[in-house]
């Protein structure tokens, strides 16, 4: 279980997100929604440990979430990339294997087979040697969702992994993220598309600088929580089940 209590982030002394408390059980799938500037992307980053927390804390099983190391695995948004650096798609993979080898190893054949297995589990086989900047944008998420997978993760955070990438590749990435469900794996997704998450997730956090709700997707995706979430962002239809962000 991953349990999150009372985790606050803060950048200096600007408070980006606090007052989240949940126990996330293992191989949920939890989507986490909220309107622009929630800090849905903060929230991930902190239970990552990619920026320090400001308050709480965060514990997967019984041991703080940095002694995880490497089986916690963040796939960024598209814009936080560099997609200029010098690297192979079968680079950026191997690196998923880094913290797994140890600083003392370097990937060998081993991490090479895992690379490509998961690059061609992803329909991307046989396109390893080429730079990142050659594929597609949807391509290149999966690029980095095969990092995830060779990474043997326990939990895997996505941050907007279905903006601006077709039905194919939205596909590509609901079926791996019901293998990682399936494998005991617990999945957090951060997007704005409110059907995306209506059909696909078992539990939502909703978020809007504090946590507005949390729990199973049946009980807990509801006009009320959703208002409360995103104000007047969001029109929300009592009597067909259809939810549309405003612009």
């Amino acid at each position: 279980m991953l349990a999150l209590r009372e985790v606050a982030v803060a950048y200096g002394h600007n408070v980006a997100v606090c007052d989240v408390t949940a126990d996330i059980p293992a191989g949920a799938i939890v989507g986490l929604i909220g309107p622009n500037g929630s800090g849905k992307s903060t929230l991930l980053k902190g239970i990552a440990g990619s920026v320090p927390l400001a308050g709480g804390s965060v514990v997967f099983g019984d041991r703080p979430i940095r002694e995880l190391g490497g089986r916690a695995a963040y796939v960024p948004q598209r814009e936080e990339v560099n997609w200029g650096f010098p690297v192979t798609a079968l680079d950026v993979v191997m690196m998923g294997r880094y913290r797994a080898l140890g600083w003392l190893r370097w990937p060998g054949r081993r991490e090479r087979e895992l690379a490509e297995a998961a690059l061609a589990k992803l329909g991307l086989g046989g396109m390893g040697g080429r730079h990142i900047s050659q594929f597609s944008g949807g391509q290149q998420q999966r690029i980095f969702l095969a990092r995830a997978m060779v990474q043997e993760p326990a939990l895997v955070l996505l941050d907007e992994p279905f903006t601006g990438i077709d039905v194919q590749n939205r596909a590509v990435f609901h079926e791996q993220i019901r293998r990682f469900s399936a494998a005991g794996v617990t999945v957090l997704v951060a997007t704005h598309d409110l059907d995306e998450v209506r059909s696909m997730t078992s539990h939502v956090l909703l978020l809007n600088r504090r946590m507005v709700a949390f729990g199973p997707t049946a009980t807990t995706f509801t006009p009320a929580n959703l208002r409360a979430a995103f104000g007047g962002q969001v029109a929300v239809f009592e009597q067909v089940p259809v939810y549309e962000q405003l612009p």
